[in-house]
């Protein structure tokens, strides 16, 4: 089963920022993705102007390669 939550990183730890319905003692695999909002605040301006599907597509490239 596939599920998209939110968390924050937070001194090593990740608090997460949406409920789950997981036993305790539950493993799970995690992936990690940045939120494209905090990518594009980090870069912004440096690519010059730029639309805002140019910027995702440049994000999503990076998590490929």
């Amino acid at each position: 089963m596939l599920r998209v939550i939110r968390a924050r990183y937070e001194k090593g730890i990740l608090r997460l920022l949406d409920k789950v319905d997981l036993e305790e003692g539950e493993e799970v695999v995690i992936s990690i993705k940045r939120d494209v909002r905090s990518v594009l605040r980090k870069y912004k301006g440096a690519l010059g102007k730029a639309r805002l599907e140019e910027l995702l597509r440049l994000e999503e490239e990076a998590h490929v390669q």
